[in-house]
């Protein structure tokens, strides 16, 4: 009988320890995904507030060379 109780609690145990390494790496595969899009969200939204500060503190404004500056300045900030 002990034999059986001993083996039962080992097959919980082992499953216990199955799941949470299942759960980790499920969360560590969400976390990777959301941090790669909200990455890209954010270089855009970034983008976007240095072309409409550029508009604004420009006399002669060309959207496409503005666009092109905040593109290189943020990614060379950014390291990519």
């Amino acid at each position: 009988y002990n034999f059986y109780n001993n083996k039962r609690k080992l097959i919980i145990i082992m499953k216990n320890k199955i799941l949470t390494v299942i759960i980790i790496l499920g969360t560590i595969t969400i976390i990777y995904f959301q941090r790669t899009n909200f990455s890209e969200y954010t270089l855009k939204k970034t983008i976007s507030s240095c072309v409409i500060g550029q508009k604004r503190t420009s006399t002669s404004f060309d959207i496409e060379k503005a666009k092109k500056f905040c593109e290189e300045t943020i990614k060379k900030q950014r390291g990519d």
